[in-house]
């Protein structure tokens, strides 16, 4: 069996789960700004105050399983993307202090309201920055980081980033759209088609960008008839662009906030069908970065108990926590 290969799987799913249960939370802090009182700024909060930390339990799933199962991987990584991460990190801690700051005061609420601004559109556009980085690959020399310190920042891995954004703040709005008393509700539906539009663009540029200026890409997607198979996601790309713009259109909440997702879920497995068998692309491949077999056996049958419990426990918080908010009441 291998167990290496099982490993790339649940990492990957693990990052996968984070970006679409995090990613909406997130764009709701990039919203921030955008309610128009002080009270719907309460309601937004109070939309995801239930769920925000179990979310980012797959972060820690997610890095916390890079270390322990591809620990040549961690070590070659954390090196490229200290800087990026380390502010990532910054905001998401300056998020979870603002969460329980601001329903603690009134007269500074205003600076806990732009700290989580500013915490989470920092955390949303570093993520996106490592992706690009990832994307536009990682030097290595022999078992260690070759490159420089700024080589994570370029124009494409900053594109990226805003594209990262842009992304979040869909899912953001069409959680919002699901969550808030109508009234309130409605106007997140032309928010969504905004960032839509954006997000749909952003994805079209990194697709015709990758295979332009990578040939191990551009093999992959090109090289008939094996990339045959591969043209399937685009198709589904297109289609579940067109069902989520409709589904705005028709004012349909849960179906624009899962055809959102759809939409995530497409384009990550267009990344790993652009990079796999790499872990660190283009550079290091799942099996040579991985730990001994005996180990990954070990943490798998660790990881068998632990999933489940991790994903009934987030099941249960959203489904105590279903249903719209309303004006007079909330988590905190």
């Amino acid at each position: 069996m291998d167990y290496a290969l099982i490993w790339y799987g649940l990492i990957g799913l693990a990052v996968l789960i984070y970006v679409v249960l995090d990613g909406f939370d997130l764009g709701i802090g990039v919203l921030f700004p955008n309610a128009k009182s002080e009270g719907e700024r309460d309601l937004m909060m109070n939309s995801i105050a239930p769920v925000w930390d179990g979310n980012e339990t797959w972060l820690v799933l997610g890095g916390g399983g890079l270390f322990a199962v591809f620990p040549l991987a961690y070590a070659v990584v954390m090196p490229a993307l200290y800087a990026p991460l380390t502010i990532m990190l910054l905001g998401l801690v300056l998020r979870g202090v603002s969460f329980e700051y601001r329903f603690r005061t009134k007269r500074g609420k205003f600076i806990w309201d732009i700290a989580f601004f500013l915490g989470s559109f920092g955390a949303a556009l570093m993520q996106g920055v490592m992706l690009g980085a990832m994307l536009q690959g990682i030097e290595i020399s022999g078992r260690s980081y070759a490159g420089g310190w700024f080589d994570w920042l370029t124009p494409f891995t900053l594109f990226c980033g805003l594209a990262t954004v842009c992304a979040y703040i869909l899912l953001g709005a069409c959680w919002l759209i699901i969550k808030l008393p109508e009234e309130l509700a409605s106007r997140y539906y032309r928010i969504a088609k905004r960032w839509a539009v954006t997000l749909v663009l952003s994805i079209l540029v990194v697709s015709v960008w990758l295979p332009l200026h990578n040939p191990i890409v551009s093999e992959r997607w090109f090289s008939f008839p094996n990339s045959i198979l591969y043209y399937a996601l685009p198709i589904l790309a297109v289609l579940c662009s067109w069902q989520l713009f409709r589904a705005l259109k028709l004012h349909q909440a849960v179906r624009t906030y899962l055809l959102a997702m759809g939409l995530f879920l497409v384009s990550a497995m267009g990344f790993a069908v652009s990079t796999f068998p790499y872990l660190v692309p283009f550079a290091l491949t799942y099996q040579q970065a991985a730990a001994p077999d005996s180990s990954l056996k070990f943490l798998l049958v660790g990881t068998a108990v632990l999933l489940p419990m991790i994903i009934a426990y987030s099941g249960y918080a959203y489904w105590v926590f279903r249903g719209k908010l309303k004006h007079d009441e909330g988590y905190h």
